[in-house]
């Protein structure tokens, strides 16, 4: 009896042993797979280059987005690339920075929907911005001036409202006047003052107002007798300050941006609010882009995944916040090609309208 009770004592510990001799086994196993991950080198980009359009005076731009080189940075360590430089460029104008997606000489481009819908053959959207809703939404002018100011709403929004704003001079105020009372302008009337528009791929500063053109007076942005094309929204409202120019196309809460700009910078005193006013509301625009060049040497399928979850994760970020408020963005979401179909539809109107 003693015996049997001795080799079944012998029997367990050898099945114990052996148990322990598995887990160890897999521990070890497990171990050196994490340790082989751990070790999985990134994948090391000599440099990445990002080009902004000018809606900002481009030094603005360039100081504000000095930290983005940093951010994504680390956050595209984490997504498996070493970048060794970014380099941030503001282009002359809009239509440079399509082009330089195009020729693949920029890899990623922060544009507008209108430049977007121009280049897509070079250039492929992953981005869309979000931004702050504001408190005026409405298709009436008058009603922008009752509600003054615009204010941002807690409400994240994919598009945004052009606004056809005039000024403090003698023709710009004439203007404000007739549309706070109620009364209809004429397209004497909007022809009489000198314009500030942007160029031509501008949505906000261009395309969407020359449809406001061409469905209230059947004209467009060609048939003004006086249109000044501005290199930035800065130097156009420099110039409606002093006068140069009577109003200006821009996107809605631009007068937010340069409400302490207006009485430093440009000499003015009274407040942007008391001296401007609304006199043309455009229908609802889709929000900027984050676009990748179809050209450029270093992007793949890869990289743009990177990409997109990079800009993400720095939009929620409270740093990245700071960084893209240059372009009141907020946020990102996944876009697609077809977001944009409506823009193109805009391009072609114009185009049409251009042509006759």
């Amino acid at each position: 009896m003693k015996k049997v009770i001795l080799f079944a004592a012998i029997l367990l510990f050898a099945v114990v042993l052996a148990a322990c001799g598995d887990q160890t086994e897999e521990s070890d196993a497990s171990t050196e797979g994490a340790n082989s991950s751990d070790t999985t080198e990134n994948e090391s980009i000599e440099k990445l280059s990002i080009g902004f359009v000018p809606s900002r005076e481009p030094e603005e731009i360039i100081t504000a987005t000095e930290p983005l080189k940093e951010l994504l940075t680390e956050e595209l360590s984490g997504l498996g690339y070493d970048i060794g430089e970014i380099e941030i460029n503001v282009g002359t104008n809009y239509e440079a920075v399509g082009e330089a997606l195009s020729a693949g000489t920029t890899d990623i481009g922060f544009i507008p929907g209108g430049t977007y819908v121009l280049y897509d053959d070079g250039a492929e959207v992953i981005l869309t911005a979000t931004r702050a809703g504001l408190s005026n939404d409405s298709d009436n002018a008058a009603d922008w001036n009752e509600n003054e100011p615009t204010e941002p709403t807690d409400e994240q929004t994919t598009s945004y409202r052009a606004l056809l704003i005039a000024g403090p001079s003698e023709n710009g105020q004439a203007l404000a006047e007739k549309v706070n009372n109620g009364e209809e302008l004429t397209f004497e009337d909007v022809d009489n003052a000198t314009w500030n528009v942007m160029s031509s791929s501008s949505p906000a500063g261009y395309i969407y107002p020359a449809l406001w053109l061409q469905e209230n007076f059947n004209k467009t942005i060609t048939d003004l007798s006086k249109a000044v094309q501005a290199d930035s929204y800065g130097s156009a409202f420099a110039r409606l300050a002093t006068g140069q120019t009577d109003v200006l196309v821009t996107y809605a809460d631009a007068r937010r941006d340069f409400v302490d700009t207006w009485t430093t910078e440009y000499g003015r005193d009274a407040d942007i609010w008391e001296e401007t006013d609304v006199i043309g509301v455009m229908p609802a625009i889709y929000n900027d882009t984050i676009s990748v060049s179809k050209n450029s040497e270093i992007m793949n399928d890869d990289l743009k995944a990177a990409l997109k979850k990079a800009f993400m994760n720095i939009g929620e970020s409270e740093e990245g916040k700071e960084v893209i408020a240059i372009y009141s963005h907020e946020g990102y979401q996944e876009a697609t090609d077809e977001d944009y179909d409506n823009e193109r539809k805009a391009q072609e109107i114009v185009q049409q309208v251009g042509s006759n």
